[in-house]
Order: structure tokens, then sequence, then C-alpha cells
């Protein structure tokens, strides 16, 4: 039996990890769930998975919990984030936390050699070569749970002899795709994504396609490609998950369901596959499978994701922080849409290429590209 910790626990990938261990309880225990502040989520989890550490942000939350619990190991604010981390009572460690919050627990999984299956975003975008040195020194695992990356991943099984060519990463094109970009855009019509329910953070990062700009850097790391060999393919279906072209000319695509439960239950129990509820896809009914191209003047977080790939690390450290205090602003209805993607372009422009080597240094560029953010829009 695999004991699992969840960091993001009461998120939606949170949420569909621990779907994936109640259809299989003989497979997987929870030792461990990582919560921010919804503390009638997370009791609910408690009471139903039993496990023995957990951690919420604040201090009036971790003493309610251990009034209730009191023979629980409970966490709670920066201190109880590092210890808890630290830990090394569990097989694998799901990193689902949003935004940079993930990286400091995922490098410290990995430091300790631990298997970590990513849904996180963030910390390879901040953190990639950190990361992948840091998994290779310490022979940590490190699998993924993004769906588009799930899908190159086991497109890739036994072909380690066989030379990339091109990545396939498809996109749905989220709620604009066909539509006008412009600042009459809500918040409520950002949210309404046409195939994939997704947390507010994410579901946003796709309606700008920075989602994919993410994802394309995350693909750089993950599977050691040149930005030049990545090409996004628009799939609104998204019956495609992502594709693997090599030299050869074949391509292999990984098709299915749209459920994140597949991905996390494959990097749950890798390289095995596990049978779920989920209603399978008839390829009668799906007909035709159609792919375009991405707009990259009109999707302009996407564009601005490969110029900071092409102009080193620090400026996708600069992206990432930008973007998560711009969509937040947007979110709580502080800032407009199209301010998303100028406000991002201000502050590339404003960076100049600085070395970063460790965690801290990371962090540091971050939290001073966030106030920085915050100062221009007087958020």
């Amino acid at each position: 039996m695999k004991k699992i910790a969840i960091f993001g626990s009461t998120g939606s990938i949170g949420e569909s990890t621990l779907n994936v261990v109640r259809e299989n309880p003989d497979l997987f225990q929870v030792v461990t769930l990582v919560a921010g502040k919804n503390i009638k989520k997370l009791i609910e989890q408690i009471q139903e998975f039993k496990p023995q550490n957990v951690y919420i942000t604040a201090e009036e939350n971790a003493n309610q919990i251990q009034e209730l619990y009191p023979n629980l190991h409970v966490y709670h604010g920066k201190e109880g984030m590092e210890k808890i981390s630290q830990l090394t009572d569990f097989d694998i460690g799901v990193s689902a936390l949003v935004g940079v919050a993930g990286l400091q627990p995922t490098y410290n999984m990995i430091r300790n050699g631990k298997t970590v299956a990513l849904a996180n975003k963030e910390v390879l975008v901040a953190g990639g070569k950190l990361i992948m040195d840091t998994a290779k020194k310490n022979n940590a695992t490190l699998l993924t749970v993004d769906s588009e990356h799930s899908a190159i991943m086991q497109c890739l099984q036994g072909e380690k002899q066989n030379k990339i060519d091109k990545i396939l990463l498809t996109a749905s094109g989220g709620p604009f795709f066909d539509k006008e970009i412009t600042d009459a855009i809500t918040v409520e019509q950002a949210l309404n994504h046409p195939t994939w329910k997704m947390g507010p953070k994410v579901t946003i990062d796709s309606s700008t396609m920075m989602n994919k700009g993410f994802e394309v850097i995350e693909a750089k790391w993950l599977f050691d490609v040149e930005p030049s060999q990545i090409q996004v393919v628009v799939h609104r279906k998204s019956i495609v998950h992502s594709m693997v072209q090599f030299q050869d000319g074949t391509i292999m695509a990984n098709l299915g369901p749209k459920s994140m439960q597949i991905p996390i239950a494959y990097a749950l129990n890798y390289p095995n596959r596990l049978s779920n509820h989920i209603e399978k896809i008839d390829l009668f009914e799906i007909a035709e499978l159609a792919f375009e191209k991405p707009d990259l003047e009109k999707f302009q977080c996407l564009q601005l994701a490969f110029e900071a790939i092409e102009k080193g690390h620090s400026y996708q450290v600069v992206l990432n922080a930008a973007n998560e205090i711009l969509v937040d602003a947007f979110l709580n209805k502080k800032s407009t849409y199209k301010q998303i993607s100028k406000g991002i372009k201000k502050m590339l422009d404003a960076h100049n290429l600085m070395e970063l080597n460790t965690v801290e240094e990371i962090l540091a560029l971050d939290h001073k590209v966030k106030e920085e953010t915050k100062r221009m829009i007087e958020y």
C-alpha cells in the first residue's frame, strides 16, 4: 500500500486525488493533508481519510483542529509548512498548492529523494533548473499530473531510444478563442471554461492562454527539449490531451475522457493504470478531431511566455509573479482583463536578467516583483 501526502488537498486537484484514493482503498493510504484556508473541507477530509499529519495556514484554525483531534500532528504558518514538507513518512507526494507557494515544499520533498506527482505549474516555471538538478542529485522521481504532460509522458513510454522531433502541446483555447479580447470581459465570463472544471486561478490562466505558456516551460524541463521543439496546438474538444512527433514523422497521441482523475491515478500508480468509473469516450460520437493555430497577437500571454523562455530563467520568475498578482486583482475586480497581459509585459520590460541558484533567491525575486506589480496597479 502506498502512503500519500497531498499538498493542496482542498483544491480541485486535491479532491480528484482523494477520489482516486476513495476508489482504491486497498492501494493507497493518505498520511498527510495540506490545506490553505478551507477548514470545513479539511475537517471533512480528516474524518474520512484519518491522516497522521495536517497543515492549515492560520494558527486559530490549527488550534481548532488540534482540539477536535488531539492525536493528530497539526502544523500551521510558514514554519509549519517547512516542517510538514520535510516529513518522509510517505511514498508519493502530490504537489498541488496554488502558485509559487508550492516551490519550497516541492523542493524539500525532492531534496529528500521522494517521488513527487507535480500538479503545480509554477514550481517548474519559477524553479525549473533547480528542481530538475535537485531531483537528479537525490534520485527523486518527478512525475506529472497535468493532463497534457501526463499525455506526453505516456506517449514516450518505451520510446527512450527514439529522438523527439516535436512535442505537440494541445490547448482547449479557453472561452475566448473565437471571441474578441476586450476590457469588457467579466470575471464570470472568464471563469466559464468550455471543457474543464478547474480552480479560479488556473481557469483565468487558461482563458488568457498563460496556462499554456507555463506548460511550454514545464515541457522544456520535464522532457529536456528546446522551446523550438514545442508547438501549441488548439484542440477545442479536449479529447487529444497531447502528442509527440518523432524523427521518422510518426505522431503518438493520447486520447481520453476529460477527467483529471486519470492522469492523477496514472502518477499515483505509475506506470500501471487503474480502472475507474469514468465514462469512456466514443470515437463514433466524436466523429472529427480538429486542430488550430493559436493567435499570438490575440493571446499576448502565450507570446510573453515564449519571450520569457528565450530571455532566461529570471524572466520566467517575473512572468509567473506578475501574472499571479494581476490574475488575483482581476478575480477581485480590482483590475481589467486586458491589464493582465499589459501588466506582465510592463514588468518583463523593466527586468534585467539575473542568476538564481537557490529557492531563497527565486522567492526573493518573486516577492520583489509581486510588490512592484501591486504598486503598478495600486492593488
